[in-house]
């Protein structure tokens, strides 16, 4: 299977587009909802956190671990990669979201001005402003937290007034920062679900980006340019869902993702 990490269940709007571009393949998706959130934690916290969940999705098969979180990919990552795999797991990947979303983001902008929403944690962190930077260097990243949109979304609030009024209310600061920006990219992987919202209050002309998009994409072509772990896949259109609080709140929580009639299985990290 391929594993699909988060701390919660932003992730589940990564795994839907990986599905849609993988369906034949097999997924294990796991949540540290009864951890969750990361952003606020210490480094070493979101990488113990992160860690355990990457060795509980190899112990129960997957070859290949998605993180599914910007604050994961942000802090623990590279450690991962560099730290661990090397030594213990020479045989399985790790990979993130924020590379592969860093390495298309400047191909969408014609202003070379580019607009990123996203939780405290990662604005704080800069870690698309750094990565952006590798890779278009001449692009302008202006970046905007949006506190309220996380708890908007799992609150199901989302398609109300009040969401309105605050989405409203980010996108107007943010483009009030850089009236240049052509390009958008929601960088946390709850914002998809106030879609209808940020679209109303985006001008027309520009471009809304979402990761799950890109993500799928780059981790097809990843596969297509690694068949030694393309092969180990299996390929049975089966998605499985762990959580680490309770599968009750885990079901009722992935029914606002869209996701319903399923079964969750608890675990202890």
């Amino acid at each position: 299977m391929i594993g699909v990490f988060d701390s919660g269940f932003g992730g589940l709007t990564i795994l839907r587009d990986l599905k849609k571009a993988l369906p034949d393949y097999d997924f294990l998706y796991l949540g540290d909802n009864a951890r969750a959130p990361y952003g606020s934690r210490s480094f070493e916290t979101i990488y113990r956190y992160t860690l355990e969940s990457v060795r509980t999705l190899f112990a129960r098969g997957c070859p290949l671990v998605i993180l599914a979180c910007n604050t994961a990919s942000a802090r623990a990552l590279r450690s991962i990669q560099q730290q661990v795999l090397s030594f213990e797991f020479p045989d399985r990947r790790v990979l993130g979201i924020i590379r592969p979303t860093t390495e298309e983001i400047g191909k969408f902008s014609k202003t070379g001005h580019i607009g990123i929403f996203a939780t405290a944690g990662t604005v704080s962190s800069n870690s698309y402003g750094i990565e952006i930077s590798h890779f278009f260097p001449d692009m302008k990243v202006t970046q905007h937290a949006c506190p309220m949109w996380v708890p908007l979304v799992e609150c199901g609030e989302a398609g109300t007034e009040g969401a309105a009024f605050f989405v409203k209310k980010d996108v107007d600061a943010l483009l009030a920062q850089d009236p240049e920006i052509d390009t958008v990219l929601l960088a946390c992987t709850h914002y998809p679900l106030l879609e209808r919202e940020i679209r109303a209050a985006l001008p027309p002309q520009v471009r809304l980006v979402f990761q799950g998009d890109i993500v799928a994409g780059k981790t097809l072509d990843y596969l297509r340019r690694h068949p030694e772990m393309e092969s180990r896949l299996t390929k049975g259109g089966k998605t499985t869902y762990l959580t680490s609080d309770t599968a009750e709140f885990f079901e009722k929580g992935a029914f606002l993702f869209g996701i319903d009639r399923i079964s969750a299985e608890s675990v202890v990290l």
